[in-house]
Order: structure tokens, then sequence, then C-alpha cells
């Protein structure tokens, strides 16, 4: 008997804690959709900036259900809300050029995108591997050079302005991970220039448009030693800028740990620099629809997340690229000119 009155006093004293327990006011989770819901003014972007010379050349786009649409409806009815245009100088086929990057502005304008300018300061890609000068600078001092990216950048915004488009954001380069304009402006071999060319390009754009958030982009989103040092290096030669771009191209095996990687860093560029960070350029195969898909929203969950709502949006680039359109196979569109999976991700709200 003793062991039974035992039990029952250790039952009942359980179950007074368990009540107790019951009782204390605890915090639910929010529900999923509470999480996944983007901050007012969230950016999902395509970089849509073949768009033309597709189209020139007789490529076509259609809708999930087959019907022949023009691009730009077919990616607003993805969840896009925001486009980017590249930039170049004087290409020797035009796409591109300040004509063509008018017309797709006032295109984009029109179905009430928002719009991002992507500077290159070249007469065509510039990039980590290699950010050649146009032909009609390559002879320019540095003087020269910091007077021709100024002037190229007032003279592009103002023919945007007078088409009544003031872009929301403009980017100062182009993946200027060791700097832009070399060898003048090779950050590892002279940071004082590559700041000082900067500085032109931001304060041209401030000229123009005050309004429009000046972006500074290299690639590799995961790498916060090159992130850190290029950005202190600006900044100790008086670089200003509103916010830090990054590219992300992980592959299909990794872009869980990538992305981990990733949010670290825009972490870290938020507290390190109180700069807001977007993510300008993602890709993935398009024939990896469903992890494209994963990797697309997580990152724009992550981005999302940051700390007073500095992260800003997430862009795909070049989505409409199919059936390897110029050797690219990162684009989001089948070999039938129809969204993949992987645009859905732009479908959260």
């Amino acid at each position: 008997m003793r062991r039974i009155g035992i039990f029952i006093c250790v039952f009942f004293a359980c179950l007074e804690v368990s009540c107790s327990k019951d009782n204390s006011k605890v915090t639910p989770d929010p529900p999923e959709e509470e999480i996944k819901q983007l901050n007012t003014g969230f950016a999902k972007g395509a970089d849509v900036s073949w768009i033309t010379e597709m189209e020139a050349k007789g490529v076509k786009f259609y809708n999930n259900v087959g019907t022949q649409q023009d691009l730009l409806q077919i990616l607003k009815d993805k969840g896009i809300n925001s486009i980017r245009l590249r930039v170049w100088v004087n290409p020797t086929d035009g796409w591109n050029n300040t004509a063509d990057v008018v017309a797709k502005a006032t295109r984009a304008k029109n179905l009430g995108f928002r719009i991002m300018i992507d500077f290159h300061y070249s007469d065509f890609w510039a990039d980590p591997g290699k950010q050649t000068k146009p032909a009609a600078w390559a002879s320019l001092d540095m003087n020269g050079l910091k007077d021709a990216v100024y002037d190229h950048t007032v003279s592009v915004l103002t023919a945007l302005k007078n088409a009544g488009i003031t872009p929301e954001w403009v980017q100062v380069g182009n993946e200027i991970n060791d700097g832009m304009l070399w060898e003048d402006g090779r950050a590892s071999k002279n940071m004082k220039n590559y700041a000082e060319l900067f500085k032109s390009g931001y304060e041209a754009v401030k000229l123009v448009s005050a309004s429009s958030k000046v972006i500074v982009h290299l690639s590799n989103g995961y790498d916060n030693n090159l992130y850190r040092w290029n950005l202190d290096g600006l900044k100790a030669n008086g670089a200003q800028w509103d916010i830090i771009g990054m590219s992300l191209y992980p592959e299909v095996a990794n872009w869980a740990a990538l992305n981990e990687q990733c949010l670290a860093n825009m972490k870290d560029m938020a507290t390190r620099y109180g700069s807001e960070v977007m993510v300008v350029e993602v890709g993935m195969p398009a024939t990896a629809a469903a992890e494209s898909k994963k990797f697309i929203s997580d990152i724009i969950l992550k981005n999302n997340s940051l700390p007073n709502k500095k992260g800003l949006g997430v862009f795909y680039w070049e989505p409409e690229a199919y059936n390897s359109w110029q050797g690219y196979k990162l684009g989001a569109f089948d070999d039938n000119g129809k969204p993949t999976a992987a645009m859905d991700a732009f479908l959260i709200e």
C-alpha cells in the first residue's frame, strides 16, 4: 500500500506540474504564410536584356497553357515586378545601347514594372574575368576616364528621363570584383583609381536622379572575404553606395550550402556597412527546374529575412533564354518557350 500511496502522490504532483505548464502563456509559432510573407516593396525581378534581340530573330514566348504572349506579360503573371537592363557603351550590333535600353525600359514601365539599370562601362560584356574599356575610351588617362564614366552615365539616364523613366536602382559597374575599366581601374593594382571611377558614376546617377539607389555589384555572393576587401577599399577611398548587389549561381548539388554562406555574407554587409542588399543575378540549369525553384524560393526568403528590412529583392538573370540561346543554359524557360517551374518561386507575396 505504501508503494501505491507514493505512486499516487507522484502522479498528482506530475499532473499539477503538467497543468501548470498548460496554463502558462506560450507564444505560438506564426503560421507558415506569415513566415513567408515578403516585406512591402520587395523586388522580384528578371534581367531580360536579350528580349529585343531574341524577338528580332524570331524567338517566341508562351505562357504555361501554350498561348503566345509578350514575354513581359508572361513574367508579370509569374510574380515578377521589376526589370533589369544592361547598358553597353557602343556595341557593334546595337543591342544594349542607349536607344535599345530606352525602348525596353519604356515597354517595362508601361506594364508597371520597376526598373534597374546596369552600367557595364564597356562595349560588350563586363564581368569578373574582363572589364574592357570601350574602344572610344582606350587612350584616355584617369581624368579622361572619370569624365567618360560621368558623361556616359548622365547621357543614358537623361535619355531615360526624357522618356518618362526614372530607374529605382542603378548599378555602377557589373560584377566589379577587381574593379572596372582595366587596367587603370583594376582594384588589386590601384584601389584609389577604382574608387574614383566608381565615385564618378555615383555622382552622375545622383545628378540626374537623386532618388535612384546606386548599387555596387560583385559576383559570388557567398564570398565574404571578396566583399570585405572590395568594399573596405571603396569606403577607405571615399566612395559611396546605397545597395550592395550580389550574383549567385550555385550548382544543383551545392545550392543549399551556398545560400547559407550568402545569407551570412548578406548579414555581414548589412551590419558592417549599414547597406541594403539585393541578389541582382541568380540562375541554375533550366533542366533542373524543380531544384531551381527550391533554390530561388530559399534565397528570396533569406534575403527578405535580413534585419531591419535590409534585403530588397532577388533577380533572375535572363530567364527567357531557352534552347541554349547564345550558349546560355541557365534560363528558366523550357525548350518550347514556356516558363519552367523555377519561375513559380516568384509567385510568393
